[in-house]
């Protein structure tokens, strides 16, 4: 007979801690777990495999230009309804739907700051407002945005996430293309560069106007850049199509864009190259050798 009895222990319920929902990622391409804050401040980019999750026109801006000199310009600028336009809800409820969901009065936020010290005008499209579509205000921003920057003398920078030309306003919407292009060309008149960051998606008459006129065009990695989708396109051409024809890797193969930047790189690469145009370093567009030039310059910044 045992000296010691064995000890009885009465069941201790042990309440597992409540953890707060949200605070993990699991990635869209590895599957590594990742902490909500570590992924934010690496910029929406997964720090295993470099995945790109979308990232907000705030954040975006925040990335690039200096704390306390963005300034915004039309602000408050927010478009109508004269085709009383009619899908599964009147186009005026989705306006204000979309308007209180994401904060913005559209899909660009334009205003003026510094990149390292450098004066830029600055344009950022969102994608969370109704795709990143280009209607009236997006196009008249845009606009606007180019004619002050022609005012100042300042270089322009526009950053594209878009699904093209917002079907809601029809003819107005694509009227837009037109519009941002000539006053592109206006700003090319006065030697002022522009640069175009496509992130993705960049598609529709976005990409078939302002996005593709930079002087340097710059896409982030893997983005989705085209005019219209691939099961169209191969519907009209007959044809099958490459693997990634539509990935920014593919179109600086095949020359539509001048290099891949990472986005933790992008406003390092944007001052380089714009301090290369604005410091009179540019070739002569006769000879044809600045972008060259460039892209020997910028290497060690970009995925060229």
């Amino acid at each position: 007979m045992s000296l010691f009895g064995r000890p009885k222990y009465s069941k201790i319920l042990i309440k597992k801690k409540d953890i707060p929902q949200g605070l993990w990622e699991k990635c869209k391409s590895c599957q590594e777990i990742i902490h909500k804050t570590q992924l934010e401040e690496n910029l929406m980019t997964c720090p295993k495999c470099n995945f790109l999750y979308p990232l907000s026109s705030a954040k975006r801006i925040a990335s690039l230009i200096e704390e306390g000199t963005f300034v915004e310009l039309d602000k408050t600028m927010r478009s109508a309804d004269p085709l009383e336009f009619l899908d599964s809800k009147p186009y005026s409820i989705r306006q204000e739907q979309t308007i209180k969901k994401t904060g913005l009065n559209d899909a660009v936020i334009t205003g003026t700051g510094k990149i390292n010290s450098l004066p830029v005008a600055l344009g950022v499209m969102d994608f969370d407002f109704m795709g990143g579509s280009m209607g009236s205000v997006v196009g008249e921003k845009i606009t606007r945005l180019i004619e002050h920057a022609i005012e100042k003398s300042l270089p322009v920078i526009i950053v594209s996430a878009s699904g093209g030309a917002r079907m809601q306003e029809s003819t107005l919407s694509l009227m837009q293309m037109a519009k941002t292009s000539a006053a592109l060309g206006r700003l090319r008149m006065k030697n002022l560069p522009f640069i175009s960051v496509l992130t993705n998606p960049t598609t529709g008459g976005t990409t078939a106007s302002f996005a593709s006129l930079g002087d340097v065009i710059i896409a982030e990695p893997k983005a989705l850049i085209g005019f219209a989708g691939p099961r169209v396109i191969q519907q009209t051409i007959k044809q099958e199509l490459p693997d990634g024809f539509q990935r920014s890797e593919f179109l600086l193969d095949h020359g539509l864009i001048d290099m891949i930047v990472e986005r933790k790189d992008i406003k390092e690469t944007i001052h380089f190259t714009l301090d290369f145009f604005m410091s009179g370093k540019k070739k002569s567009s006769d000879n044809g050798n600045g972008k060259g030039e460039l892209r020997e310059l910028v290497g060690a910044h970009a995925l060229v």
